[in-house]
C-alpha cells in the first residue's frame, strides 16, 4: 500500500522574524471590570505563497485558514426602529396617565378641547435593518458601524453558531461611523487588531460579513489605496481616512471585518463606491488604529476624547502649489486658524504646509485627520511644516472642542439613559430668538421611553417639566430621579411654531 504524500511549497519573503502579541487593558467605567483587547504589533508579511493541489500542480495559496479563523468572530446584527403612526399635533397619552392625572390637569396644558384617544388606533411600523459586527473581546464587546444601529429601538446579535443575544450600545462615534456593543456572553471567539499603519497597498485582504442577509460570507481582494476621503460621513467633525479594497463589499457588509492573511483585523468595512448601490469595484474600511482609539475611549470614558489642532485645512496638489506659489506639491495646507487654536498658539501660521506628525508623513488632509484623530486633548504632537521653502518644527498640545485640554466623561445620569435622550443647555442667543428664558435641547434620541411612547423629535427644546421651568441638565436629572409616575414635558422647536407637550411615565 502506497501512502500518497502531499507537500506545500512556500515561496515567501518574510519581513520581521519576530511576532509580538500584546494587549491593552481598560477599566470599564460602568462595571469596574478590566477589559482586555488583543493586538498584534508585528506580523510577518508573506510576499508570495503557493501550494500543491491533488494533481501535483503549483497553485496560488488559498484563504481557507484565514477564513476559518475569522468567520466565528463576525456576527450578524439586526436593528429595529419602531415608527409611531401618531403625529405631534394629536399627541396620544399612555394609559397610566388616566389614573395619575385627571382631565382638568391635561386641559390646562392642551386646552379645553383635549380628550383621551386610543393610543393603539394605528399600528406602529417597524423598520428592520441588518449589518455585521466584529467580536474584539471574549466577553462580548462588538465593533460595528454607527449607521447600522443608529436610532435603533432594539439591537439583536446572531453568532455563527446561531445563538441570538440582545445587545447593549456602549457608545457611538458618528465622526468615524463606529459603534461599540456588548452582549451577555463569555469565551467568545475574537479578532486581534493589527497596526493599520503597516498595511501596504497591494496586500491581500479578506472581507467577512453578511451581505444581503447571507451569513458568513468571505470575499478576497487587495488593498487598493489608503487614506481615502469619499465625503460620505455627514458629521461636522468627520474623520475619513478609509482603507480602499477591491474585495467585494455589499449592503449588509457594513460593520464587518477586513482582515489580513494572518486573521488580524485591519479595518471595519463601512462603505462602497457604486452607481447602483451594490458592489462595483471598491469598498472602504475604517482603519484599525482609529477603531482601537474609539473603542478604548468608549470603554474607559463613555465618549470619544478627540484632540483638535484648530485649523481649517486642504490637501496640496500641483494646481494649488502653482496657484499659491508653494515650494512643495504634497502636504496639508493651512487655510485658516480658529480662535483659541492649539496649533495657532504653538506658532503655526496660515500658508504653512504640514508635512508630518510625530514623524508620520501627512501627504493629504485625510492622513492628517487620521493621525490627529488617534490622540486626545492634552496630548503633545510634533508637527513638521514647510514655510516658504523652509522646514520648521512645532510642538502642539491638542485641545478639545471647547478649547481646553480636559477629558470629559459621559454624563452618568441613569434617568437620561432610560428616556433615551442626550441634552445640552441652549445659549442666550437662541433663547432670545425663541422668546424663552432658557431650556434644554434634545441633541440625540435613542432607544428609550420617549421614543417608544411619544413622537418627540431631535431638536425639541424642553422649557418646563410638570409646569416648572428648567434650564440645566443637572436640575432636570435631579427632578426626574425623585419623580414617580407621570411626567409632562413642555417646549418648542426652532423650526415649528407653537408649544408642544409630551407625556410619559416613569
Amino acid at each position: 500500500m502506497q501512502v500518497k504524500k502531499f507537500s506545500m511549497i512556500l515561496i515567501a519573503a518574510i519581513l520581521g522574524s519576530a511576532l509580538t502579541i500584546g494587549a491593552y487593558q481598560l477599566m470599564d467605567r460602568n462595571g469596574g471590570k478590566t477589559v482586555k483587547i488583543e493586538h498584534i504589533s508585528g506580523t510577518p508579511v508573506v510576499g508570495a505563497a503557493y501550494t500543491v493541489n491533488d494533481e501535483g500542480e503549483i497553485i496560488p495559496l488559498d484563504f481557507t485558514e484565514a477564513a476559518k479563523q475569522v468567520m466565528p468572530a463576525v456576527v450578524n446584527i439586526q436593528s429595529t426602529i419602531v415608527q409611531s403612526q401618531r403625529n405631534m399635533r394629536d399627541q396620544q397619552i399612555p394609559d397610566q396617565f388616566r389614573d395619575y392625572f385627571n382631565d382638568d390637569f391635561f386641559r390646562r396644558f392642551f386646552g379645553p378641547e383635549f380628550r383621551f384617544e386610543d393610543p393603539y388606533s394605528g399600528e406602529p411600523r417597524m423598520r428592520i435593518g441588518s449589518g455585521s459586527g466584529v467580536i474584539i473581546n471574549p466577553e462580548g464587546y462588538i465593533v460595528t458601524n454607527n449607521h447600522v444601529i443608529d436610532k435603533a429601538d432594539d439591537v439583536e446579535v446572531t453568532l455563527t453558531d446561531n445563538r441570538v443575544f440582545k445587545a447593549k450600545v456602549i457608545g457611538t462615534d458618528p465622526s468615524t461611523d463606529l459603534a461599540l456593543l456588548q452582549i451577555k456572553a463569555k469565551d467568545l471567539p475574537s479578532l486581534p487588531l493589527v497596526n493599520s499603519d503597516n498595511v501596504e497597498v497591494g496586500e491581500w485582504v479578506l472581507a467577512v460579513g453578511n451581505p444581503f442577509n447571507l451569513s458568513s460570507t468571505v470575499t478576497a481582494g487587495i488593498v487598493s489605496a489608503k487614506a481615502r476621503n469619499i465625503n460620505i460621513l455627514r458629521d461636522v467633525t468627520a474623520i475619513e481616512s478609509f482603507i480602499q479594497t477591491d474585495a467585494a463589499i455589499n449592503p449588509g457588509n457594513s460593520g464587518g471585518a477586513l482582515v489580513n492573511l494572518q486573521g488580524g483585523l485591519v479595518g471595519i468595512n463601512t462603505a462602497i463606491a457604486s452607481t447602483t448601490g451594490v458592489y462595483a469595484g471598491y469598498g472602504f474600511a475604517v482603519p484599525s488604529n482609529i477603531v482601537s482609539k474609539v473603542v478604548e475611549d468608549l470603554i474607559k470614558y463613555g465618549k470619544v476624547q478627540r484632540g483638535y489642532l484648530g485649523l481649517m485645512i486642504r490637501s496640496v496638489d500641483g494646481n494649488l502649489a502653482r496657484e499659491l506659489d508653494l515650494d512643495v506639491t504634497e502636504g496639508v495646507y493651512v487655510d485658516s486658524i480658529t480662535v483659541g487654536s492649539a496649533a495657532g498658539e504653538a506658532g503655526i501660521k496660515v500658508g504653512d504646509v504640514i508635512q508630518s506628525v510625530n514623524g508620520t508623513e501627512t501627504r493629504t488632509s485625510s492622513q492628517l485627520l487620521e493621525v490627529i484623530g488617534q490622540h486626545r486633548p492634552g496630548d503633545k504632537v510634533e508637527l513638521l511644516v514647510d514655510r516658504k521653502g523652509k522646514e520648521m518644527e512645532f510642538s502642539v498640545t491638542l485641545r478639545n472642542q471647547e478649547g481646553d485640554t480636559r477629558l470629559v466623561e459621559k454624563e452618568a445620569a441613569g434617568v437620561l439613559d432610560v428616556l433615551g435622550i442626550e441634552l445640552e443647555e441652549i445659549d442666550q442667543q437662541t433663547a432670545r430668538k425663541l422668546e424663552i428664558s432658557g431650556g434644554l435641547k434634545v441633541t440625540r434620541l435613542s432607544a428609550g421611553t420617549l421614543k417608544r411612547h411619544t413622537d418627540m423629535r431631535e431638536g425639541f427644546i424642553i422649557t418646563k417639566v410638570d409646569g416648572k421651568p428648567t434650564g440645566s441638565v443637572e436640575d432636570f436629572v435631579k427632578y426626574l430621579e425623585k419623580t414617580e409616575g407621570g411626567v409632562m414635558l413642555e417646549g418648542v422647536y426652532e423650526d415649528y411654531p407653537g408649544t408642544y407637550y409630551y407625556a410619559f411615565g416613569l
